[in-house]
């Protein structure tokens, strides 16, 4: 009855019998400046047929539609439980994008887990990662490619890490507004460059990133 309702909490049925199930995803390893940031998603079976319709890939969503859904999702009517962690820039010219990724998904996923058991869950059966690659976590995961398209957890977790991580550029730009930080997030875009060359390098800029590097060999 559940698949058939909703046929993308397939992979979260696979494993729900034994235990809760976690949806991870991350936002911002593309971008010259910011955190990184990852969520950590459990949808409470109880409220299953009352998830947003167009719940999916955060990518694939209006910034409206990911306003709405993420209101929707985190309504403590509902019960679901979740969690945001960010790595900053600096952590991330330190570790490097995918070890800075692996611990934010890391903590995300052990808040819940915390949360869960608070309220008197088991451990998980299993944590859902989405990509090709799995951090270490003491618990049964799974990486799944193009998760946040087949999975609904992981989807709820793209559009928490997404909304979050856009509300930390929007508030890092109230600083350094040249940088256009509330429109492009920190990605490379035109502006965005333009902005590096005219008024140089911020503390927020991940200096580990080759434009950046470049920028700081020249003086900028």
């Amino acid at each position: 009855m559940t698949s058939f309702i909703r046929p993308t909490y397939q992979l979260e049925a696979e494993f729900a019998q034994f235990g809760p199930v976690i949806g991870v995803d991350e936002a911002g390893r593309g971008p010259w400046a910011g955190p990184v940031t990852a969520a950590a998603f459990w949808i409470c079976p109880d409220a299953l047929a009352a998830l947003p319709d167009k719940l999916t890939d955060s990518k694939k969503l209006s910034a409206s539609q990911r306003a709405d859904i993420e209101t929707q999702l985190c309504s403590p009517k509902f019960g679901h439980i979740y969690a945001v962690q960010h790595s900053s820039g600096a952590e991330i010219d330190e570790m490097g994008i995918l070890p800075a990724t692996f611990k934010a998904m890391c903590a995300a996923a052990e808040s819940v887990v915390l949360q869960l058991s608070q309220k008197g869950y088991n451990a998980p059966a299993c944590v859902l990662v989405d990509g090709n690659l799995l951090p270490a976590m003491p618990y049964r995961a799974k990486a799944i490619i193009k998760g946040d398209s087949k999975s609904l957890s992981i989807a709820a977790a793209s559009i928490l890490a997404k909304q979050s991580r856009d509300r930390v550029m929007t508030a890092l730009s109230a600083a350094y507004p040249m940088y256009g930080w509330e429109r492009n997030a920190g990605y490379g875009t035109k502006a965005h460059q333009l902005a590096l060359n005219e008024h140089g390098v911020t503390p927020h800029h991940r200096r580990s990133y080759a434009p950046i590097k470049r920028l700081l060999k020249t003086g900028q």
